[in-house]
């Protein structure tokens, strides 16, 4: 009976505002509880906290067994009021890991709040807010594959991420700038539970590099200390924006990665060469419309370049493609269809004939 009780009031906790999700990752409907921290987590949460016994014993609200001392601190406890105690002085760059996010983010984020207490007192955030960080991570070579020492300097005042191949080296081997920096754990892809993805440009291009350190909380807070690089970079850029507007720009997950069949660029260079200097006059807009050119459709496609390669010459620009009359690209085009508006007549691309130039060649004869 007392058995029963003390189930009832649990269920009946869990139906509290703040209760119904983790109080860590933001999992619905959790089923576990830390009975020395006061909080109601997931299954997932529950391992982690498991291995911090000396701070969290948790239990199965359905499963388990509860006292009634033990049911009324978690009455008096609660994840809002812990919420308020145990992340009081979070930085707006840090980030907070979700339920999809890597167990090693969750396993971080859950230690750093309950063991090291880091967003208590705010002198633990050093490692990862000084704006200077330096230290040695294993890099995965391009040709082979084979991960290697790195030295690594983060500075925010250069405003860069630089790596070194040899620890003495005077000239680093890549200086990656934070204005265009990207920072993502892709574990299962790199092979490593700690692995790193960085991403940023260089000549226009698209680079990757695979990083890694044996100590989870090493390497996290590398990331959240390219994050604090990026938002000090921001603020300065953007002077006027809100950390609501700042944030979810500081660094981004890939939502989707994988293969596709590409063209060459020289043939789609040329394709939108021809279109933009034979038709240029006469091409016409109307509000809400698509850009026609004498009937023409203009499909204007951003180039989104892949994470695990190079893009074109014009990435950070707006790629066009235009064929007349047709929703399907002539051959050798990039195969990016044209804009729905375009009408399905199924003629085909007749590109205009150019002019002859006097630096090119001879004007014809007068007659």
């Amino acid at each position: 009976m007392a058995k029963e009780r003390s189930r009832d009031a649990l269920l009946s906790l869990l139906a509290k505002e703040g209760n119904q999700v983790c109080a860590d990752c933001g999992a619905p409907d959790p089923d576990w509880a830390s009975y020395t921290l006061g909080v109601f987590i997931c299954l997932s949460c529950s391992g982690i906290h498991r291995n911090i016994p000396h701070l969290s014993k948790v239990k199965s609200v359905r499963l388990d067994e509860w006292d009634g001392a033990q049911v009324e601190f978690m009455a008096s406890t609660g994840n809002t009021a812990m919420r308020a105690k145990y992340e009081s002085e979070i930085p707006p760059f840090y980030y907070k890991p979700t339920f999809s996010d890597c167990l090693l983010l969750r396993e971080q984020w859950i230690r750093a709040k309950y063991e090291r207490k880091e967003f208590i007192y705010i002198e633990k955030q050093e490692p990862y807010s000084a704006g200077y960080r330096e230290g040695f991570l294993w890099k995965r070579g391009r040709d082979n594959g084979q991960f290697l020492t790195r030295k690594f300097v983060l500075s925010e005042r250069e405003g860069a991420l630089k790596y070194y191949n040899k620890n003495d080296a005077k000239d680093p081997k890549a200086i990656m700038k934070i204005e265009h920096l990207n920072a993502t754990f892709q574990p299962g892809k790199i092979g490593n539970p700690h692995g790193l993805q960085i991403t940023y440009l260089k000549d226009n291009s698209t680079r990757n590099i695979f990083i890694y350190h044996e100590d989870g909380k090493e390497m996290v807070d590398w990331f959240n200390a390219i994050r604090a690089a990026r938002f000090h970079y921001l603020q300065v850029a953007f002077p006027g924006a809100s950390n609501a507007d700042l944030v979810p720009k500081l660094s981004r997950n890939y939502l989707k990665e994988g293969y596709m069949e590409k063209t060459g660029p020289k043939v789609g260079r040329a394709v939108f060469s021809v279109c933009a200097k034979s038709n240029k006059r006469k091409a016409s807009r109307s509000v809400g419309s698509p850009w026609t050119i004498g009937g023409s459709c203009i499909s204007k496609i951003p180039w989104m370049p892949l994470p695990g390669g190079k893009s074109s010459s014009g990435a950070r620009k707006t790629a066009t493609r235009c064929w007349k009359d047709s929703l399907r690209p002539p051959k050798g085009t990039t195969g990016r269809t044209a804009s729905p508006s375009s009408p399905r007549t199924g003629s085909s691309f007749s590109p205009a004939r150019r002019r002859p130039n006097s630096r090119s060649g001879s004007r014809p004869s007068r007659k």
